[in-house]
């Protein structure tokens, strides 16, 4: 058991323990080409999560780790069976309610640790924020807390090498034989300015991608994701060891 995750831990270990910092982990499930599970948002970031915060833990860090939220926003992704989508107004309700609940236990410090693209919680904090003005609450994207390009050859953003070697890494059980695995290959905009990335617009994901997936996965190893996992989680530690320090009115120099 690992006390400082929520969901291993009791109300006889809690209720007299210090805690700092809030660290709520949230996912999706969705489609990851024909090779990966639904889950692979869900287990990438809980094992991130949990990771870093034991690693926090030992530099001192006063935190719990909450259950992961499993649901993400995948309205560009409606017509694929299986996935499930969340909205971000449904995201926002979600998102206050657990602030209440932490304000009201005295916890001033929330970190959510992003494990999907189509989710931003940017907005959402600001107006979070506005009504809990006593909390300090940050997010940050796992899967660009370090370059990307330092551990893989090929990118993409969705099954690509970067998560196949992941999860090779922490669930091999779950990943079916790359022969099984689509190209990853993906449509652009018509629209240049759309691809610059300086304009945007939701992807239609089944008008984009032919297999689910962005990016080619055949250069995936569990090597690679060992490497790429252990470099990711000792950076979110140090973020989550200062924020558990941290003062929140006392945030600037």
């Amino acid at each position: 058991m690992k006390p400082f995750l929520l969901s291993e831990t009791h109300w006889s270990t809690l209720k007299d323990t210090g805690v700092e910092l809030a660290v709520l982990p949230w996912g999706a499930t969705e489609a990851h080409n024909f090779h990966l599970p639904y889950t692979t948002d869900i287990i990438e970031t809980e094992r991130i999560t949990a990771d870093s915060a034991g690693r926090a833990v030992k530099k001192g860090a006063k935190l719990i780790v909450l259950p992961c939220i499993p649901f993400g926003v995948n309205t560009g992704q409606l017509d694929i069976k299986g996935t499930v989508n969340v909205s971000p107004s449904t995201q926002m309700s979600i998102l206050k309610d657990i602030a209440f609940s932490l304000s009201s236990q005295g916890i001033r410090k929330l970190l959510i640790i992003n494990g999907h693209g189509g989710n931003d919680f940017r907005q959402m904090i600001r107006e979070t924020g506005m009504l809990f003005q006593e909390m300090f609450i940050c997010t940050c994207n796992w899967y660009q807390a370090v370059e990307n390009s330092d551990y893989f050859e090929k990118g993409g953003g969705h099954a690509d090498e970067m998560e196949t070697s992941l999860m090779l890494y922490l669930a091999p059980e779950l990943v079916l034989p790359m022969q099984k695995a689509g190209k990853g290959s993906a449509r652009k905009f018509r629209i240049s300015a759309l691809n610059e990335k300086w304009a945007w617009a939701e992807r239609k994901w089944r008008k984009v991608t032919d297999d689910t997936g962005i990016g080619d996965p055949t250069l995936a190893t569990k090597e690679k994701g060992e490497k790429y996992f252990d470099a990711v989680t000792e950076k979110i530690s140090e973020l989550m060891a200062e924020l558990s320090k941290a003062d929140i009115n006392d945030l600037y120099c």
